[in-house]
Order: C-alpha cells, then structure tokens, then sequence
C-alpha cells in the first residue's frame, strides 16, 4: 500500500513510481501524504537526467534537407537554395548539426575569400545557413540554439552599381541582333522598358500581355506588378508570343552578346544591368524613388534607395551648405581668398 497510517497517527508513504526508484517518507497528515505520492509519480513522468532525451544525431546535410521539406520548398529559390546548402555541407566536411560552430563556418570563409569569392556571396550563404537552424528551432525540430547566432557577416565595400549609357544601349541592341537567339532582343527590351528582372521578361506568357501593360506574376516578392509599356513594344510581344507560344531560355544569348558588343560589365552584373539600367535613366530623368519601388517591386524602399544619388536633386544642399560656400576660390593659392558679404542668422552682415 502506498500510503498507510501508523500506530502514532502519523501517515507514512511508500510509493515506487518505476521499477528501482522508491520513495518514502513520515508526514503528519494523510492530504501530505497524498501531495507527496502525487508529486513524485508526476516527477518520474517527466524527462529528467535518468531518462534523458536522445542526442540529435543528425548531419548538416540532414538538417538542410529537412529544412527543404519543412519550409525551402515553399519559397522562390527553395531547390537552389537547397543545392548551395549542401555544397557548403560538404565543404565544412558534413558535421553533426549540433557540433557546427562558428568558428567551423569562419574557417571555410576565410578559405573562400583567399580563393577569390566575392564576399556578398559569401554572406548570402551564411544568410542562408543561419536561416536553417532558425527555422528548425522555430518549428521545434531542434532544440538547441543556433550554433551560428554569434557569427557576424563580412563587411566589405560596397560595388557601384553599373548602367548602361546612352551610348551603350543601341550598342547593345545592335550586337543582340546579331545573336542566334530570335527572342533575345525583345527581352532585353522588356527589361529595358519595365525595369524586370531577365527571368521575370522570359517568363511572360500572351494572356499577361493586354491594353499596353505587362503583368508579371514569378516575382521575387511573390507580388503581380503591372507595368505601363508601348503600343509598339505591345505589338511586337504578342506577335511573337502568337507564333511562338512562348519565350525560350536565351540568358546564355544575352550573355554572348554583352560579349560580343565590347561593352565591360562588373561581374556579376550581367543580365541585371537592364534593370539598373532602367532605374537608373528613371532617376536621372526626375523620376520619383516611392514609384520606382513599386515599379521594381521592391519589399523595402532601402534597396531602391541605391538608385536615390542618380537624381538630379538628390543631396543638392551639399552645394549650398558646405564650408566653402560663399568663398572666392577662383584666386590662386597665394591670394588670400575674399569671403562674399553674407548674411548671418541674426540678419547682419558678417565681417570679411
């Protein structure tokens, strides 16, 4: 019997909640007794240091397929993204999840930078790493903490982004009507004209095409974007996509052509620069920078603000603000320049 009373009145509990773990205890009345037993059948229901949880004994490799088949294969790039994963996996020697460290992901980047990797696709990998252990731990598919919460991206100049001239785009034009492709040139144009991205041009379809606008629907943002275009660029689209059906794949075209033109582009900017292209040409035009985030279809204006110094506005007031303004420095050195008659803040007139 687990709880019984004694000669003396008192109450003594003998409880044996699992095979080999026995309590015993001497309490003065039976409501404490009963607390006691429950308490400790309770205590032995929970996983404690005696019966402890089993190690995660999965590989890197394992927790980013499971990644895939939790959440990657719900986003845009999943299967890409995917596939960079496991190669990284493999390049850090394909440890145990909850052995990473960050000093193993610090080793592999050090050997990535000395080899020549550009430093913001290193930090896109981390990126995309970290975001494995945060989306397991979120969905309670691991828990322990991220091993790489610590680690901080590499901070590295940031490159100007590149556009094409005036000049550059009939340049351009010219050299992918020489190309093989017979679709390659109107999507370079789509790009040009709306400010897509190349898959996103590839991507139309006949029904997207109507009343001079172009509807695109695999979007990065998974957001549609209808953009305004020429009754001839129009014309031209459904045309093409009558007899065709639809665009084939000429990213390769386009980049022989780019080749071709003579036209030096930085690496990695290649079919994107259409798009800078167009945001540029738009911003030095006096176009507006909450449009063109819209038109470019962009989650935070932060990222179109790259595009905010092409304006012909933007920061003017360093012109009229700074040190020098008001100054004669068409003197040569050994004059001593004459400071124009300004006015100070209180009206007066400041002295030479």
């Amino acid at each position: 019997m687990a709880i019984e009373q004694l000669p003396d009145g008192r109450w003594r509990v003998d409880v044996e909640p699992i095979k080999g773990k026995r309590f015993r205890k001497t309490v003065k009345t039976k409501a404490e007794a009963q607390r006691f037993e429950a308490t400790k059948r309770a205590a032995m229901i929970q996983p404690t240091n005696w019966n402890p949880k089993p190690k995660d004994r999965r590989k890197l490799s394992e927790l980013v397929q499971r990644w895939y088949d939790l959440h990657g294969h719900s986003i845009t790039s999943g299967r890409r993204r995917t596939n960079t994963l496991l190669l990284m996996c493999q390049r850090l020697g394909d440890p145990l999840g909850t052995k990473l460290t960050g000093a193993h992901l610090v080793e592999l980047r050090r050997r990535e930078l000395e080899a020549g990797a550009v430093p913001k696709s290193i930090n896109n990998r981390f990126t995309y790493l970290k975001a494995v252990f945060n989306e397991l731990h979120r969905l309670g598919d691991i828990d322990y903490p991220n091993p790489l919460a610590k680690v901080k991206p590499l901070k590295f100049q940031e490159r100007q982004l590149s556009y094409l001239t005036a000049k550059q785009i009939p340049q351009l034009l010219d050299a992918l009507d020489s190309s093989r492709s017979s679709c390659v040139r109107l999507v370079a144009e789509v790009c040009l004209a709306t400010g897509a991205r190349w898959s996103e041009a590839q991507g139309l379809t006949r029904d997207l095409i109507r009343h001079q606008t172009v509807t695109f629907t695999n979007t990065k943002s998974k957001r549609l974007r209808v953009i305004p275009i020429s009754q001839a660029l129009e014309q031209r689209l459904t045309a093409y996509l009558d007899d065709h059906g639809r665009f084939t794949d000429c990213s390769r075209a386009f980049r022989i052509a780019v080749a071709h033109s003579g036209i030096a582009l930085p690496r990695g900017q290649c079919s994107h620069v259409l798009r800078h292209t167009f945001a540029s040409h738009f911003m030095m035009s006096g176009g507006n920078i909450l449009t063109l985030k819209e038109i470019l279809g962009h989650a935070s204006l932060t990222m179109t603000m790259r595009y905010a110094h092409l304006s012909p506005s933007h920061l003017r007031d360093a012109l009229k603000l700074n040190p020098l303004d008001g100054f004669d420095t068409s003197s040569t050195p050994a004059t001593k320049p004459k400071k124009k008659n300004l006015k100070n803040q209180s009206g007066g007139a400041t002295k030479p």
